[in-house]
């Protein structure tokens, strides 16, 4: 954190004990007086959030406008996807493997309603696309899809290749 400090120095007098006989004994005469400046605090994310049009020049802005929540879990034989898709019907939504890549996109309409004031927007509207790698050589053949509720669960079965086997010592 960094501090600036402000335009004019706030002068500060401190006083420290002399053990003069001028002073009464008591210590109390101002010694020096010392001239400091005042800071402030500079909140860099502070300053990010409000300055929104700065703090976009600084990182580069995907197309979509959202992206869904997704879990990525592996077991011994596969990889586990499960993305949360509400409001969009299984026709909405694409998937492809490639490369051992495996692309989702689709697209969440804008609803048919027009309100005179939005308090408050959180859910995305418009075209998404999520890539994953997987660090397993993966069955392409063998994915499947399905959603319910909207949750899209895709299980990626690993190759035959990638999967672990024991192997007993006889």
């Amino acid at each position: 954190m960094l501090a600036y400090p402000q335009a004019r120095p706030e002068r500060v007098a401190r006083s420290r004990p002399t053990g003069r006989a001028e002073d009464g004994g008591t210590g109390d005469r101002t010694h020096a007086s010392i001239s400091l400046m005042a800071f402030i605090r500079w909140e860099q994310l502070g300053e990010l959030v409000t300055n929104r049009e700065p703090a976009s020049r600084l990182a580069p802005t995907r197309a979509s406008g959202w992206a869904p929540t997704v879990d990525l879990y592996e077991t011994r034989d596969r990889f586990i996807l499960q993305a949360e898709l509400s409001g969009l019907r299984r026709e909405d939504v694409q998937i492809s493997v490639e490369n051992d890549r495996l692309r989702v996109w689709g697209q969440r309409p804008e609803p048919a309603f027009r309100a005179e004031q939005y308090h408050q927007i959180e859910r995305g509207y418009g075209a998404f696309s999520r890539t994953f790698s997987f660090p397993h050589v993966v069955d392409a053949g063998a994915i499947k899809a399905d959603m319910r509720a909207g949750v899209l669960t895709v299980t990626i079965p690993k190759a035959a290749s990638a999967v672990t086997r024991r192997v007993e010592v006889t």
